[in-house]
């Protein structure tokens, strides 16, 4: 048994109707870089995603293409990891609900709940969205014109006997535990709503099943229905740490640390999730993070709009950590942000070409050339006197903080404000290409403090851009292993090696540019 502190958490499970596009991939990024910034931090990291197969979108989809669902699952899976990995995405398991395992560790589920009394037989009417695969409310028919708010189609009277969840029976206990738990719903203002929700319409019992379908998870205790997809889905993040039949890995990994999941969910995630698992005997999660939406140019993406864009398209065009770092650094996590193919070529000049890979083929260029590739001689000297003056301490605690607090955007803004900008002008202004022709022990001093910053910035960026900054760090002969980093590394300026030098792979004594300008 690892004695490191455990950190579980998850992302929604996406429906694979079409392929992932920078929408859906916003989520993933956000939970990836909690993941890989816990894992430096020292945590046990279990890192949990899939897709939401079990929902009659998905069997739909593969009866238009003539494919067997089942397979049809397969092959999107398939595709989402496809993108997934071109992302680096960290992910530690891919659970697909239409898989065995996770349908009878998911009935076992159900059967609990049954058994606990918590599930009823009974008759439901209301408006129906084949698209939500859920009902509305005769106020949400009446506000919305007879029309799903989603999806802008007419809603569908439907009648069907069902079996229902006994959601109403947990209304006082969830709305207590949201009042008394300001950290299991972030950001505050979704908090917020959530309470507001109970405290002005209430919870009404759930309807958990659907009749007469094909497709689906069967009830354990009445096989003439399936169970609905998103009573299914949500047990992904149970069934895929354990839950029915891996009880040591379940109870190591449980509750998850925190569910990462779009602000349009956030009530089956807080309001019909805990009941769920109160009515289970189960914990709730500790926390839920509600993140916002990207659009397209200001305006929402959809199918039907043609505004799509897959992640993909611009992987190629750029790299993974270029479209890892727009992301992170233009869209407000916990709000919406935009995308517009300008704006993304714009970041991509200012930030990472003349920023920070203009940092290190500065910073090297120059010792290869100048210093036969070694920076040492600097022990004992007096900085230059402009060097960049930090607080290193508490610019590592402004950035943690914003990390921990998904507050991406401003930690991002916090490294390049705070380091690359000064850094940068700390050159301009010491000019070491100049420098070096008339006092070569000065310019060495500035190229050290300058590679010092370099250093700071890589352990930082870690999370954000893991490829990039582990070729930065890797061009200089840093003595803590690149595997082995923690941010409070990056606080203090320990003492360097004899011999701190370049070991970068050259070309024509230069290192290969870091982030290529587009074409």
């Amino acid at each position: 048994m690892s004695d490191k502190p455990r950190w579980f958490q998850t992302t929604a499970i996406d429906y694979p109707n079409s392929r992932p596009h920078i929408g859906t991939a916003f989520e993933k990024l956000g939970a990836d870089v909690q993941a890989r910034y816990r894992r430096m931090e020292g945590f046990d990291v279990f890192f949990l995603m899939g897709n939401d197969e079990n929902t009659l979108k998905v069997a739909d989809r593969a009866k238009e293409l003539g494919q067997e669902v089942r397979a049809y699952c397969d092959d999107m899976a398939r595709q989402f990891r496809e993108v997934w990995d071109a992302l680096d995405i960290s992910y530690d398991t891919f659970v697909q609900t239409s898989h065995d395992r996770h349908k009878e560790c998911c009935r076992k589920f159900v059967q609990k709940v049954y058994d606990n009394g918590h599930i009823y037989k009974g008759e439901y009417s209301g408006w129906y969205c084949a698209g939500c695969e859920e009902f509305k409310s005769d106020k949400v028919h009446a506000e919305h014109a007879g029309q799903c708010p989603n999806h802008k189609r007419p809603l569908v009277r439907r009648s069907e006997p069902c079996w229902f969840f006994r959601l109403s029976a947990f209304q006082e206990r969830l709305l207590k535990h949201l009042k008394e738990n300001p950290e299991f719903v972030q950001p505050e203002s979704r908090r917020n709503e959530m309470i507001g929700f109970i405290e002005a319409e209430g919870l009404q019992d759930l309807n958990i099943s659907r009749h007469g379908e094909e497709w689906g998870i069967r009830l354990p205790f009445d096989p003439e229905f399936t169970i609905y997809v998103w009573f299914d889905a949500l047990l992904t993040y149970i069934t895929g740490i354990g839950y029915g039949d891996d009880e040591a890995c379940f109870r190591k990994h449980w509750p998850a640390d925190v569910h990462f999941i779009g602000k349009d969910i956030t009530r089956f995630h807080t309001h019909i999730w805990p009941a769920m698992l109160w009515a289970a005997g189960e914990e709730a999660p500790k926390k839920v993070f509600s993140h916002g939406f990207v659009n397209n140019n200001g305006q929402k993406m959809g199918k039907t709009l043609g505004n799509i864009v897959d992640p993909m398209e611009l992987i190629a065009k750029s790299s993974a950590d270029a479209y890892r770092y727009f992301f992170l650094r233009e869209c407000p996590y916990p709000s919406d942000g935009d995308y517009s193919g300008q704006r993304y070529e714009e970041v991509y000049e200012s930030d990472l070409v003349r920023k920070l890979g203009n940092l290190l083929s500065r910073c090297s260029t120059l010792t290869v050339k100048n210093y036969e590739c070694v920076l040492t001689g600097t022990a004992g000297r007096a900085p230059a006197p402009v060097a960049p003056a930090l607080d290193l301490a508490r610019l590592v605690d402004t950035v943690r903080g914003h990390v921990e607090g998904c507050r991406y955007n401003l930690a991002l803004a916090a490294v390049v404000g705070d380091i690359l900008i000064p850094t940068d002008s700390y050159l301009e202004t010491c000019k070491p290409w100049t420098l070096v022709k008339t006092d070569l022990p000065a310019a060495k001093e500035v190229l050290f403090n300058a590679t010092q910053m370099l250093r700071v910035a890589a352990i930082l960026l870690k999370p954000f851009i893991p490829r990039s900054a582990e070729t930065i760090y890797k061009s200089f002969n840093f003595p803590t292993p690149w595997e082995q980093v923690k941010y409070a590394d990056a606080a203090e300026l320990k003492a360097q090696p004899d011999d701190l030098r370049v070991t970068a792979e050259l070309t024509d004594g230069k290192v290969k540019p870091l982030f290529p300008r587009i074409a």
